[in-house]
């Protein structure tokens, strides 16, 4: 009985240790596994270009090819409630590894179906990795949940800052079809997540409350939610998805370059991050969310429309309006359902990549019939439908919004 004790003992403590103040050793790990994590996810869309000439498809065709990603993470949810009750942090800490052997064998196959298989699968590990690691966060981070937000989203931004820029360099190191080398890094990742995360619980708590007890706050808040995601999908996808076939094919750039917008894009998305969770835990999410996503759409419609010397610099605001309220509607997620973190949030990455992949879709079919120039535009548009969901967000307990 007493040998039993012991070797729970260190998962209790950082249960309890977890409740109580910010455990920034912890945090930082899992915010480095979500770097390296998204470094490899971010494989896809750089090599839209190269994947379009290969296969010769148009463009819903191969930004349909994204989709495959996000299909998986209709387990989402599943995996989520899972998380609440039975610890999953073995699914983080093999994601980094599975992700980039699958993202990392693009170049081996010139079938599209095999490729979107490929994507599929490495969806399921991209979804085994993003229900629980979240719910992992808000417990570590104490009452400072919108800060541990911003440094797990700002790590993944970071990731996908870095993701383009080593995706084209490996490429032109190993060639498209020699891409698998890369892989390695992510394999010692995991070995580094298993030594330092082995002992440390992904679950919310030890005895979960019923999904009946969930339920009503659920239907409050996910329609809300919703609602928001897909009035700004059709921006964030042509700006993470289609940027680099746009800068290729309507502002005629290299490869290079197009992969070194969406680089600038990302690279200012992890200030971006870093600042709003913080901001949100001090001035209230609703303030943060409402400015941020009335600003976006207007840079969005500027960069499209504004002169070419201006490119750079709206490519950087964008990066800090236009993806950092996602650490803000996580920190949303986490205050709505404290006894049910790894669920909500499963049920809210799951509805987010749903959404995302109708506007990949959405996106791609607009741009095959009228140009990337126009679906830019009416993604950016569609994107001030958002602001009246922001004033229907739940106030959050003890901070005035």
């Amino acid at each position: 009985m007493n040998s039993t004790t012991s070797q729970t003992d260190p998962i209790i403590s950082a249960e309890e240790t977890a409740e109580k103040e910010f455990n920034t050793g912890q945090i930082f790990t899992i915010a480095g596994g979500h770097f390296v994590h998204d470094t490899y996810s971010a494989f896809v869309a750089p090599l839209l270009p190269l994947l379009q000439e290969r296969l010769a498809t148009n463009y819903m065709l191969t930004g349909s090819l994204a989709i495959f990603t996000q299909l998986p993470s209709l387990l989402n949810p599943l995996i989520g409630y899972l998380a609440d009750r039975v610890s999953l942090r073995y699914f983080v800490i093999l994601a980094p590894a599975i992700t980039a052997t699958l993202l990392s064998s693009l170049g081996i196959v010139n079938n599209y179906f095999v490729v979107a298989m490929l994507l599929l699968a490495g969806g399921i590990s991209i979804a085994a990795f993003h229900a629980p690691a979240p719910a992992m966060i808000g417990r570590l981070a104490g009452k400072r949940v919108g800060t541990g937000m911003s440094i797990f989203m700002a790590s993944g931004e970071l990731g996908r800052t870095l993701g383009p820029i080593v995706a084209v360099a490996g490429v032109g190191w190993f060639g498209l079809e020699g891409m698998w080398r890369l892989m390695f890094v992510g394999w010692a990742v995991t070995a580094v997540l298993y030594y330092r995360l082995h002992d440390v619980s992904a679950r919310t708590d030890t005895k979960p409350a019923g999904l009946a007890d969930a339920w009503p706050q659920i239907r409050r808040v996910f329609p809300i939610l919703g609602w928001i995601m897909l009035a700004r999908t059709g921006m964030i996808v042509s700006l993470t998805t289609y940027l680099p076939l746009y800068m290729q094919d309507e502002v005629e750039v290299s490869l290079w370059l197009a992969a070194a917008a969406l680089s600038i894009l990302e690279g200012a998305g992890v200030a971006g991050a870093l600042l709003s969770g913080t901001a949100s835990d001090r001035f209230g999410r609703k303030r943060v969310l409402g400015l941020l996503l009335f600003v976006s759409p207007l840079l969005a419609l500027l960069f499209v429309y504004g002169p070419s010397w201006l490119a750079i610099p709206l490519l950087l605001a964008l990066g800090l309006t236009a993806i950092s309220p996602t650490p803000v509607l996580l920190a949303v997620v986490q205050d709505s359902f404290p006894d049910h973190r790894a669920l909500a949030n499963g049920i809210y990455i799951g509805l987010n990549f749903l959404v995302r992949g109708l506007g990949i879709w959405a996106i791609g079919a607009l741009a095959d019939a009228y140009g990337l120039t126009l679906a830019f535009v009416v993604g950016s548009i569609a994107a001030f439908l958002t602001l009246p969901g922001v004033w229907l967000l739940p106030k959050r307990v003890g901070i005035e919004q």
